[in-house]
């Protein structure tokens, strides 16, 4: 016979889990940087753009598209720095359990 309430504490507590985890999330930061070091930014690890920081040398109306281009750069290492962390995070909330492929939780 199944443990229905078994199941129920154990839904919650991963609910509960779940929600520690996407605060931890909300506060755990990355960051990404190219040109060397010229353009620098920090996310969170859901993605959200906390700061920028861009050499003042490349603030030239010539260099719009290469600053441009670094800005992007950028944000994608950081952007994969923070998949990372949320991967790594849900993995320890979820215990191990398979999830199916694709499957978003609340993040």
């Amino acid at each position: 016979m199944v443990d229905f309430a078994g199941m129920m504490k154990q839904a919650q507590a991963m609910q509960q889990r779940m929600a520690e985890a996407q605060a931890e999330l909300e506060a755990l930061e990355v960051s990404g940087e190219s040109g060397g070091g010229a353009v620098k930014l920090s996310l969170s690890a859901k993605g959200d753009l906390k700061s920028i920081s861009i050499d003042p040398s490349l603030l030239k109306p010539e260099d719009a598209e290469m600053l441009e281009d670094l800005i992007v750069s950028a944000h994608a290492q950081a952007r994969t720095k923070a998949d990372a962390a949320m991967a790594e995070k849900m993995k320890s909330v979820t215990g191990g359990l398979q999830l199916p492929p694709g499957l978003k939780l609340p993040f």
